[in-house]
């Protein structure tokens, strides 16, 4: 049995998705950019996130990754399930996120992405959980950071339910 407790409400979310959007297109101005959204947490942070942004050249795909691990932690071990298919050579990419929380699949995804030749890859994330991190990765914008809790709402997801939530809750366990 488990609970909810409401931490981020839909309209703190809104908010900070649109000031993240301009300090993006800021960063980004005049240059071209691919968003590569990861599957299937971040698509909901995506979709607010590239209609925040004032950019006229934006692409967006997305990846899928598979960490190999015992319930809510990795082993380190990630497998790619479903690749970019846009091209990147000599683009700027922005990854997007749902949660970095030990770093070991972002860390993979950051060198699988670099054998695509990018300008550059930078890392936007909706959640960063840096005191649980194993692997240093590079955050480049964040969100809000939230050290501890099991979340979901806004695309995140306890055994598949919740990601339709508008806002972020802690999944408390009773």
């Amino acid at each position: 049995m488990e609970r909810l407790k409401l931490l981020l409400s839909p309209e703190v979310i809104a908010k900070r998705v649109q000031k993240l959007g301009r300090e993006i297109s800021s960063y980004y101005r005049d240059q071209e950019v691919v968003l590569i959204g990861i599957l299937k947490g971040a698509f909901v942070f995506l979709a607010d996130l590239v209609r925040a942004l004032d950019l006229s050249r934006v692409e967006v795909d997305f990846v899928r990754l598979k960490s190999y691990g015992f319930s809510d932690t990795s082993a380190g071990e990630v497998q790619i399930t479903k690749d970019v298919e846009l091209s990147l050579r000599g683009k700027h990419v922005l990854v997007v996120e749902d949660i970095v929380d030990t770093g070991y699949t972002l860390a993979y995804l950051l060198e699988h992405l670099r054998l695509h030749e990018p300008a550059s890859v930078r890392v936007c994330c909706f959640v960063d959980k840096s005191e649980r991190r194993k692997v240093e990765v590079p955050i480049h914008f964040k969100a809000f950071e939230i050290p501890s809790g099991f979340l979901v709402g806004y695309g995140l997801d306890f055994a598949e339910r919740y990601r339709h939530l508008p806002g972020l809750y802690e999944v408390i366990r009773e």
